[in-house]
């Protein structure tokens, strides 16, 4: 049998205290919902049905944002009114085959095991018409709790306002998710009623449906270890909580592929990351899109770096913050570095603190110790960029480059306004601006005239009558 997901992303989260919709709130950059569906794509499913509510528009245009592979597996359907979760179900069962498997995910469960899920599939393999995947809890208030005969089999769900008080000492709890078939689905939701304290069509009620008609309905117990990531999230807290949860998760899984993290509770992943042998990160560092990083990289504590490739030996002092660039091999950069997008430093190259550096391609061994901006520049081997040095690039409409060759000495508090071209082997003096091109092995120097004023007397604040 084929398998289609349905994702139920309907609800407001009036919690939240958002205009955004719940399931947009992010994990790690990316929100919940993009999580949920990215977790069902791997089970190979034939249609991942979300089923859409408040703030729709704005859920079908994020939507716009997954893999075009993810996307392409993906419809919509609308639940005009929030009245339930059966309701919700329904909304998505015209695109739904009769001689599928479905399973029925939640938006707002971001770190959903797969493995739970497998299982959840496994028992409709075995023979089950329902399987549920349910959970053990110390404090279950607030849950669905799971109804069973004295001899253990399943009978059905009650919801927490809903319970007795005998139902609600029982601890094993609903955790929302459940697999079963097209044509059950299109059966028996018709049936299920909304005489309850919300005034709702739930999608608990079922498995009390198909027990009554005999039908086999399974509870399967989620693993200890995963209970917290089954966590649903309601409230800017719980939001915090599945962060945390899911960072600790990735810290783990790379520690134990060899990464050396100085401590995973301060470490945030928010994309990929790929590492060779013997690579260290230092506290507080943020991950963000794709970055690379080759053998026995150092990135220093505070470090925030976005879409970027690091070569081998190579060491990011802390506090510099980098975004799509490539970086060769025993490349030194920071501390407060900026590297704006599109940049190459081939290898040696050093950038030093508070320099920035923007579109620019700069060759072996050249160095830029300090307090430098080096925008839309093409600079050429061994050529030493003075402090204080700017590439003068924008004229107020258009950006311009600026050519350094190699072998170049560029001395302090130097301004070079682009267009310009600066030869092979040239110098340039401290304090110099430089609008033309500058010959090779040349030195060009410009200063104003020294004047000495003897005898100065500074300005002094007139007293206060």
């Amino acid at each position: 049998m084929a398998l289609e997901v349905i994702v139920l992303a309907a609800g407001m989260g009036k919690r939240m205290h958002s205009s955004l919709p719940k399931v947009l709130h992010q994990v790690a950059a990316q929100p919940m919902l993009f999580h949920v569906i990215k977790t069902a794509a791997r089970l190979n499913p034939q249609a991942i049905h979300v089923v859409l509510g408040h703030g729709g528009e704005q859920v079908e245009a994020a939507l716009q944002g997954l893999d075009p592979k993810v996307l392409a597996l993906v419809t919509t359907c609308t639940q005009a009114e929030q009245l339930g979760t059966a309701h919700a179900v329904a909304q998505a069962l015209p695109q739904v085959e009769s001689d599928s498997k479905v399973l029925v995910l939640y938006g707002d469960t971001p770190l959903t095991p797969q493995v739970e899920l497998e299982r959840l599939l496994a028992a409709l393999d075995d023979g089950a018409a329902l399987s549920l995947l349910t959970a053990e809890l110390t404090n279950p208030s607030g849950y669905g709790r799971i109804v069973r005969t004295a001899e253990g089999a399943l009978v059905g769900i009650v919801e927490d306002k809903d319970a007795t008080a005998e139902q609600k000492a029982i601890h094993e709890i609903n955790t929302g998710m459940i697999a079963t078939t097209g044509a059950l689905l299109k059966e028996f939701l018709p049936q299920i009623g909304n005489n309850n304290a919300q005034g709702e069509y739930y999608l608990t009620d079922l498995a009390g449906l198909l027990v009554q008609a005999q039908h086999p309905v399974v509870g399967i117990t989620a693993a200890p270890e995963h209970i917290d990531l089954l966590s649903g999230v309601n409230n800017k807290l719980q939001l915090a909580q599945v962060e945390r949860l899911y960072q600790e998760q990735v810290a783990a899984q790379l520690l134990m592929d060899g990464l050396t993290l100085a401590d995973p509770k301060r470490f945030d992943l928010r994309g990929e990351l790929t590492f060779g042998q013997d690579c260290f990160i230092d506290i507080n560092v943020i991950i963000e899109g794709k970055v690379t990083l080759g053998r026995n990289v150092v990135i220093g504590a505070g470090c925030v770096l976005k879409d970027v490739s690091i070569g081998d030996n190579s060491i990011i002092s802390p506090y510099t913050i980098m975004e799509r660039s490539e970086l060769k091999v025993h490349t030194t950069v920071g501390p407060f570095a900026r590297l704006r997008p599109g940049n190459v430093l081939e290898d040696e190259v050093h950038i030093g603190n508070f320099v920035e550096v923007k579109n620019s391609h700069i060759e072996y061994g050249t160095k830029a110790g300090h307090l430098t901006y080096l925008g839309d520049s093409d600079i050429g081997r061994n050529t030493n960029i003075g402090a204080g040095t700017i590439t003068c690039n924008y004229d107020g409409a258009n950006k311009h480059r600026t050519t350094i060759g190699q072998d170049v000495f560029v001395g302090s508090d130097t301004q070079l306004v682009a267009p310009v071209t600066v030869e092979d082997g040239a110098t340039i003096g401290a304090g110099t601006t430089v609008t033309r091109t500058v010959k090779a092995k040349s030195l060009v120097v410009t200063r104003a005239p020294l004047r000495a004023i003897a005898d100065y007397e500074r300005p002094t604040k007139k007293k206060k009558a």
